[in-house]
């Protein structure tokens, strides 16, 4: 990856590539028995410092909105979302690396079966606050009432404490959840699909948004991206396809 003095001063105007991490989303991100970040995030990020030749610092959160905000105010110079809409506002998006799927969890004895029996008028939908499953369901349900979790990892212990009629989140996350207590089940099938990309400050030098990019498309194609999904893993997430080229 051929960069210049200029473009890697772009991308660290503290003098280190700071990475904003979300541990809220397992799929991507955790802590290993040591207690240290690890993941798919974190291997494209030390990948993307190590080829720009500079120092790594992992700044970590607990939840996708704090890692937004951090990136977004430019407390951070990358980070790793879910693409959407509201946070483009402020963050300049790579296309996706990883495709996730949305899923809802209830009890095992709610009447609930399908995914488009949801959005009624008596159900409750908890989510995690600032998730991508946050922001769609919130442009999306037109009668079902969203409570908001602290966090990811906490909404199916939300959901059970108040009493809820459905959980929201990561498949991943609900199916161990699911494993965790008994007399719940995930119903059948996904209500989205995220779209995980790699973002930085909207606000900075394009040729940097391109380069990113680019890193991203490399990731892809070389089965970089695969590789860390399998060592770390993962079911139930793909690496993305290919960005169509101009």
């Amino acid at each position: 990856m051929d960069t210049t003095p200029e473009l890697r001063a772009v991308f660290t105007p503290a003098g280190r590539l700071r990475a904003s991490i979300n541990l809220g989303n397992p799929i991507l991100a955790g802590r290993n028995a040591a207690g240290e970040p690890a993941g798919v995030s974190i291997d494209l990020a030390r990948e993307f410092a190590r080829r720009l030749g500079v120092e790594l610092e992992l700044v970590v959160f607990d939840t996708a909105g704090k890692s937004v905000d951090a990136v977004t105010a430019e407390e951070a110079d990358i980070g790793f979302f879910a693409v959407d809409p509201v946070r483009g506002a402020g963050i300049a998006f790579t296309a996706p690396y990883v495709l996730i799927e949305g899923a809802y969890l209830v009890k095992d004895d709610s009447p609930l079966q399908s995914n488009d029996e949801v959005d009624r008028p008596a159900h409750r939908v908890a989510v995690g606050k600032g998730s991508a499953y946050d922001l769609y369901l919130t442009r999306e349900l037109k009668h079902a009432e969203i409570v908001r979790a602290p966090s990811s990892p906490a909404v199916v212990d939300t959901f059970l404490e108040q009493g809820l009629e459905v959980a929201a989140g990561v498949r991943q996350q609900l199916e161990s959840d699911a494993q965790r207590l008994s007399g719940l089940r995930l119903l059948p099938g996904r209500f989205m699909v995220i779209r995980q990309a790699m973002g930085l400050p909207k606000g900075r030098d394009a040729r940097a948004a391109a380069l990113l990019s680019a890193f991203v498309e490399d990731m892809k194609a070389s089965g970089f991206v695969a590789d860390a999904l399998a060592r770390h893993g993962i079911q139930g997430a793909s690496v993305a396809p290919a960005e169509p080229r101009d």
